[in-house]
């Protein structure tokens, strides 16, 4: 059964995903996106990591996706202007992109050595107090580097919408 969900979400992923890419308008790419993160949430509860896939919905396909969106909202951005292809760009894009991922891939697989494979269900490190403890016990200065680079983002970006306003 798990097998069969992970077949039928990293589908849903990559479908989204390829969509994401193809729409000319940018609402419906935010969109797919949302189908997107909100596939890889589900994957994230096959491997176990509970609180992972919760931070994925609640951080990135809720807060940033409405940020997103309000931002193409407020630029107003329409419908990407067609261009015109070449003729080789049309037919052999799509084959050359796939001679790439797989000669990319071989030399990935033959670059590593082989490992036990990923058992779903079987993580069960990704609850709240475990992620917390390696958060606020081994990656502290990491998480007040970041926590000042953002408030260090946020005062920019009063500064910048106040020098506008004026």
């Amino acid at each position: 059964m798990d097998s069969i969900l992970f077949i039928v979400f990293a589908g849903i992923a990559v479908l989204c995903g390829l969509n994401l890419v193809l729409q000319k308008h940018p609402i419906s790419s935010a969109l797919s996106l949302v189908g997107v993160m909100g596939s890889l949430a589900v994957l994230y509860l096959l491997l176990g990591g509970e609180f992972i896939a919760m931070a994925q919905l609640i951080v990135y396909a809720g807060a940033i996706m409405v940020l997103f969106v309000f931002v193409i909202m407020l630029l107003n951005a329409g419908t990407e202007p067609v261009s015109k292809r070449r003729l080789w760009v049309t037919y052999g894009g799509v084959p050359l992109m796939a001679a790439g991922i797989g000669i990319g891939a071989y030399v990935l697989q033959r670059s590593f050595p082989s490992t036990e494979s990923v058992k779903l269900g079987a993580f069960q490190g990704g609850g709240a107090y475990e992620i917390g403890k390696k958060l606020f016990e081994t990656y502290v200065l990491p998480f007040e580097i970041t926590s000042v680079l953002i408030l260090v983002a946020i005062i920019g970006a009063i500064v910048l919408a106040s020098k506008e306003v004026n």
